[in-house]
């Protein structure tokens, strides 16, 4: 078993332990997939296109590089399923896509799985950029998700090069579909490779590319589904770096495909951003020593995780992802989606929109919506259901000790 130490000097106080052998990541390897994955030339990695499976080529090539096995249909490394796109109720087009799956046979008796999808927004024809004209713009998605991807393929290459064999085997699995409606992952769990039974765990990389330097905070949510994980997460808080904790299996990424079948799972992720679902998700604004420190810490984790026994599942306290509301109006902000609580926080607000010109601030937290209660991101959604465009309202926010009513216009 490898012990770790985070190479960025601003958070090498976290883990005191040497690195025993071969450098454990390298931010370089980091970046390189990245570059690749959100260059140009793949043309926004949307789900069913050319470009994607040349994303999903990559991702292959990597895998057997490193040296799995791979797990996908009658050998391959690709595991193909149908998607259909709906957007806001109306069904667009369908097709095929693929989940690229490579294992690591450890010998052991449970399987951790790390994964991530490589899918994004494409040139915007699926109706889910935030670009105020996205038809024709590429949406290269370094961030969402080629950071998550590439955060993958380093663990694959970690662990399947280290000499001591771990205490887990491991599925590596980067979905397709996400963007659409978790389709890769809600297939795969549903057509696992391996019994589901003897699954320990999952660990969802979404977005892990914008750790902030200034203010580090990585958002883990899932850690109350299973005993262990918030004890072991507790334990590495820092100055350095805070980890925000939240007990939530259930979030708008593919963990929640596993929490639906009883697997505990975790989803590691750095924040949101004004480039979120924009074309301007690109590699420049990346931060690959911040990747590391997260994947330092997924590697920490699973070190620490109990090899005698399996994770026990815990159900937790999640908003109802099962039947999205339809709503025709936007407020114009990027939500918080940790946890739920007295209110949701705005993480920022986009310009030229509602939230912008009645006064809303980034770091306000939302309370109401009209006379609709406000405590994380589906009641949010289904505030916005209840109102169509030009209607008038009064938004309740708390910043800071202060509670403010702003009226909107939709």
């Amino acid at each position: 078993m490898r012990k770790f130490l985070l190479l960025s000097g601003l958070f090498t106080t976290l883990f005191a332990s040497p690195v025993s052998g071969q450098d454990f990541l390298s931010v370089g390897r980091i970046m390189k997939h990245i570059e690749v994955l959100a260059h140009d030339s793949l043309m926004g990695r949307a789900t069913g296109s050319i470009y994607e499976a040349k994303a999903a080529r990559y991702i292959a090539a990597e895998f057997q590089k490193a040296g799995l096995k791979p797990m996908g249909s009658n050998g391959t490394w690709l595991q193909e399923f149908d998607f259909q796109v709906s957007s806001h109720g109306v069904k667009g087009r369908n097709g095929k896509a693929n989940n690229v799956i490579g294992y690591l046979d450890n010998g052991a008796k449970y399987t951790v799985v790390i994964g991530g999808h490589y899918d994004h927004l494409g040139t915007g024809e699926d109706g889910n950029s935030l670009d105020g004209k996205p038809e024709g713009k590429i949406h290269n998605g370094a961030d969402d998700n080629a950071s998550g991807i590439a955060g993958v393929i380093e663990l694959a290459h970690f662990y399947a090069g280290n000499k001591e064999k771990e205490a887990f085997n491991f599925l590596f699995v980067c979905f397709s579909g996400e963007e659409l409606g978790l389709f890769g992952s809600i297939y795969f769990i549903e057509h696992c490779p391996i019994p589901v039974s003897s699954l320990n765990c999952m660990v969802n990389m979404d977005m892990i590319g914008r750790l902030s330097p200034d203010k580090p905070v990585l958002t883990i949510s899932g850690v109350g589904t299973a005993p262990e994980f918030k004890p072991i997460l507790s334990g590495m808080q820092s100055k350095a770096l805070e980890l925000q904790l939240d007990s939530a299996g259930v979030g708008p990424s593919d963990h929640t495909s596993f929490y639906n079948k009883q697997v505990p799972a975790l989803h590691f992720f750095t924040g949101t951003h004004l480039d979120y679902h924009k074309p301007s998700d690109d590699v420049e604004k990346i931060n690959g020593r911040g990747t590391e420190v997260t994947l330092n810490i997924i590697a920490s984790l699973i070190a620490k995780l109990p090899a005698d026994r399996k994770l026990e599942f815990l159900k937790t306290r999640n908003p109802s992802m099962g039947n999205t509301p339809s709503f025709k109006v936007t407020l114009g902000i990027m939500p918080s989606y940790a946890g739920e609580g007295e209110g949701m926080k705005v993480e920022a607000v986009l310009d030229g929109k509602p939230a912008k010109k009645a006064g809303i601030q980034d770091g306000d937290l939302i309370l109401f919506i009209g006379e609709h209660r406000v405590t994380e991101v589906q009641s949010y959604m289904k505030a916005l259901s209840k109102f169509s465009k030009g209607d008038n309202t009064i938004v309740k926010v708390k910043r800071g000790s202060e509670t403010l009513e702003l009226p909107v216009t939709f």
